[in-house]
């Protein structure tokens, strides 16, 4: 029996998270005040094939604090009946909220004639903090479409009870912005740059030719070979942990070449291994 508890910033794409528990057959329950909670999880237990096996709960800001202070113990009381209670935290940065409410042309739910959307914000975010550090699962959509964000939330929750830790690979340019809430992040800034090859610039990781000039390289070689020792290694340790998935983040300077060709270097590998694979690379249209 699996409970998913679900909770972010307005904007941040909750809406499309849920829809997407439903599609992969979950009974969704939206905006459920959080003193309910117990008497779900209670009755969740008390009958087990009642069709609510998997059960995803939208909780938002307008839960009373003093019920929020109380989730950790809802959640081990859950734990403790044998329910799979899992919490996913949706967020993205203040900038990127704003301008998905100027565009949509909604109403955040906190502001108020004398409450501006920065405050909404900013007050949301302190309401939710009790939410956010209960969650295992957290996901920032600061640079991720719809399309994506079901990818992520699909790798994150199917295949979960399978012995292999599923692993999001996502490239990336530092001058644009390290991405937040991964498990690892490794830096190719110091391998050779296709970018001063005037050939290869205005190509990608993705192609022939840099694939080629790259793999020329000792370096990257042995940078590819010791990453790839490094979780041949510590990934089992992991999985023995419990863990059902990581999120590694593979940064250059600009996102465009060293950073998509170890991307899919690690990619081919972890296929190899049996492992369940996302890659996203952030920088490339």
């Amino acid at each position: 029996m699996k409970l998913v508890i679900l909770s972010g910033l307005s904007g941040s794409g909750k809406s499309v998270a849920l829809h997407t528990l439903e599609d992969l057959g979950y009974y969704c329950i939206d905006n459920l005040p959080l003193f309910l909670l117990k008497d779900l999880v209670a009755g969740l237990h008390k009958a087990p094939d009642n069709g609510f096996s998997n059960t995803a709960v939208g909780i938002d800001a307008r839960t009373s604090p003093r019920a929020l202070s109380q989730l950790a113990e809802l959640i081990a009381d859950a734990r403790a009946q044998g329910i799979d209670c899992r919490v996913m935290f949706i967020d993205a940065d203040t900038d990127t909220l704003k301008r998905r409410f100027s565009e949509t042309r909604r109403r955040h739910p906190l502001t108020s004639g004398d409450r501006s959307l920065d405050e909404a914000i900013r007050l949301e975010r302190r309401l939710l903090e009790a939410i956010g550090r209960c969650a295992e699962i957290r996901i920032d959509t600061t640079h991720t479409n719809v399309h994506e964000l079901r990818d992520l939330v699909r790798a994150h929750l199917v295949g979960s009870d399978s012995p292999k830790v599923s692993i999001l690979l996502q490239s990336f340019g530092f001058k644009h912005g390290v991405p937040r809430d991964v498990d690892f992040i490794f830096d190719m800034r110091c391998l050779p740059n296709p970018h001063w090859q005037p050939g290869l610039r205005p190509l990608t990781g993705l192609d022939r030719p840099v694939v080629e000039f790259l793999d020329a390289s000792a370096e990257v070689r042995e940078m590819r070979d010791d990453m790839r020792t490094f979780f041949d290694r510590w990934i089992p340790r992991f999985e023995t942990d419990g863990r059902s998935y990581l999120t590694i983040a593979i940064g250059c300077t600009g996102g465009q070449h060293r950073s998509v060709y170890m991307t899919e270097a690690l990619r081919h590998h972890f296929e190899q291994a049996g492992h369940k694979v996302l890659v996203r690379h952030r920088e490339l249209p």
